[in-house]
């Protein structure tokens, strides 16, 4: 036994990056274990119950679990642990909820004392309405979304088979003309309606809209979409037009600037939650027309009223779409419990190995303050630390040597804050896209950087989400928020998208040594090393 693991009783796995089998291990970890840290030489995942009840709902049994901490592990596996992971795994799925002809919406059980078990929790009992047998009871069908929140916090995750209702029906049909669905994508789509609903797990750069439009055409019904941003709605529009039978007409854009509601409505999460003398005008939105399908792009940013509106959803088919189920607010297990599963989750390795996106260096390029930002640095309020070393000015010129040494190649400066924004614009001589950059404006400068007519983009946090720019092959990265992991996944695949010429993509990470900057960037990087991208750490005068 000289595996690459080690598998120890508090649930936590021990993975040994240099061992020959470490890529292998990691990808069959993947389904049911989360990084939780991810320094050179070991890697160290967990185990927990919302990661289990995950790989059940897509597939995956306790026996494979088993199987594959046993097979890899350098040391014999406590017995304990392997108990535990096939009790926890075999608590999904003995609560119900299903349809009865009599009663309608009903909780049933396999397992007559959990069902008393939860019963007496004070949560269910307002959910709840009389005892049909001793085995099921009957549920408010409002309550439908509300019951599956609470039991999945008391530990018994319910497995809804109450199905769906089909909603309008409205004509959908892909017209792969010169393309076709690619294997994953059509195996996202088929775990996903064979569940009903949940979420996809795909790289960004992998075509999530994509499977969004098959999806839609599996319904043929009136759909609605929620994506992050205006442009995103439009580069939705522009797929659908171009992927499907859907003409321009049939899509309607609910956002700021417009309110069209049409068979196929594409709202922003920013408009749903803008809110007016403590109401949410525009989540009437849900009820405007009788939905087949609900789509959440970019699911893990999903904002809190949204998931309090979904719970009243849940006989609409839901799927959601992401790069990473990671949410910094801690609430995957509503995203479980509310959207759905995960269905489907394809490794960014596996993915780049079949060519579908580029392979990317990863680095992270540590630079040294000078003596004057370092006491700065030193004497700065606690709330003020990440701002100073995020911005220096040897931070900026550092960027600038970046930017030279990859003279001719598509780049994204990235960043968090305004004033180093405008700065680093005015350095490199390069447009900046911001908040307060009017649509058409960055439409323009997107399109300029596609067509190759600019070579340096620099961007604020409105270029993490669903911007296509499928020519950008180096990401250079300043400043972040904090040690977002789903942000780093955000930004690496901007640049993802495979390239025409077949080459890499580069990734740089520009972090203050001996500061926050540093500690954040340890943060940040966890999601990716999960993913399989080993960070290279390179001293700025090395460059």
């Amino acid at each position: 036994m000289n595996g690459p693991l080690i598998v120890q009783s508090d649930k936590t796995l021990l993975l040994e990056i240099d061992h020959p089998q470490a890529a292998e291990c990691r990808r069959v970890i993947a389904p049911f274990a989360e990084l939780e840290r991810a320094p050179e030489h070991i890697h160290t995942y967990r185990v927990t119950p919302l990661g289990l009840w995950n790989a059940r709902a897509a597939g995956h049994d306790a026996e494979q679990v088993v199987d594959a901490l046993v097979t890899y592990s350098r040391y014999p596996v406590p017995h304990a642990l392997l108990v535990d992971v096939a009790d926890t795994m075999a608590r999904y799925g003995r609560l119900q909820l299903q349809k009865h002809p009599v009663h309608g919406l009903v909780l049933s059980t396999t397992d007559r004392p959990v069902l008393e078990e939860v019963l007496r929790s004070k949560k269910i009992a307002p959910l709840v309405g009389a005892r049909v047998d001793p085995d099921t009871v009957v549920v408010h069908p409002s309550e439908r979304g509300q019951i599956k929140q609470v039991l999945l916090k008391l530990g018994w995750p319910a497995e809804d088979h109450a199905g769906y209702v089909d909603g309008e029906s409205h004509p959908i049909h892909l017209e792969e003309d010169g393309w076709e669905l690619r294997p994953y994508q059509r195996h996202a789509v088929d775990g996903f309606w064979h569940g009903g609903s949940g979420v996809v797990v795909l790289p960004c750069g992998a075509g999530k809209t994509l499977v969004g439009a098959a999806a839609m055409a599996e319904a043929k019904a009136t759909t609605l979409i929620l994506v992050t941003n205006t442009v995103s709605a439009r580069q939705w529009k522009h797929e659908l037009v171009k992927r499907t039978s859907l003409t321009e007409d049939e899509i309607g854009e609910y956002s700021g600037t417009r309110k069209e509601i049409r068979p196929v409505t594409i709202a922003t999460y920013q408009v749903m939650t803008t809110k007016r003398k403590g109401v949410y005008p525009h989540l009437e939105l849900f009820d405007a027309r009788n939905w087949g399908l609900v789509v959440y792009d970019e699911v893990h940013l999903l904002p809190a009223p949204v998931f309090k509106f979904t719970a009243d959803l849940q006989a609409r088919r839901r799927l959601g779409l992401t790069a990473t189920l990671v949410r910094e607010d801690g609430r995957e297990g509503d995203v479980f419990s509310l959207i759905g599963p995960k269905r489907f989750d394809a490794p960014w390795k596996e993915i780049e190995a079949q060519g579908y996106i580029a392979p990317a260096d990863c680095c992270e390029v540590r630079v040294t303050l000078s003596d004057s930002e370092r006491l700065m640095y030193a004497t700065a309020e606690p709330e003020e630390k990440y701002r100073f070393c995020s911005t220096t000015a040897t931070k900026r010129r550092v960027v600038e040597r970046l930017v030279e040494k990859h003279k001719g190649d598509q780049t994204l400066v990235i960043g968090q804050y305004i004033d180093q924004l405008d700065e680093l614009g005015e350095a490199l001589n390069a447009p900046v896209i911001k908040g307060e950059t009017t649509n058409a404006q960055r439409e323009k400068l997107f399109d300029a950087f596609r067509t190759k007519e600019i070579s340096v983009l620099v961007v604020s946090k409105v270029a993490n989400f669903s911007i296509d720019l499928p020519e950008a092959t180096v990401a250079i990265q300043v400043s972040g928020t904090f040690g977002s992991r789903q942000e780093e996944a955000q930004r690496l695949g901007r640049v993802l998208r495979p390239k025409a010429d077949g080459h890499a993509a580069h990734f740089y990470s520009v972090v203050a040594r001996d500061t926050v900057d540093q500690d954040f960037a340890a943060h940040r990087q966890r999601f990716l090393a999960e993913q399989g991208y080993a960070y290279r750490i390179v001293d700025a005068d090395d460059l």
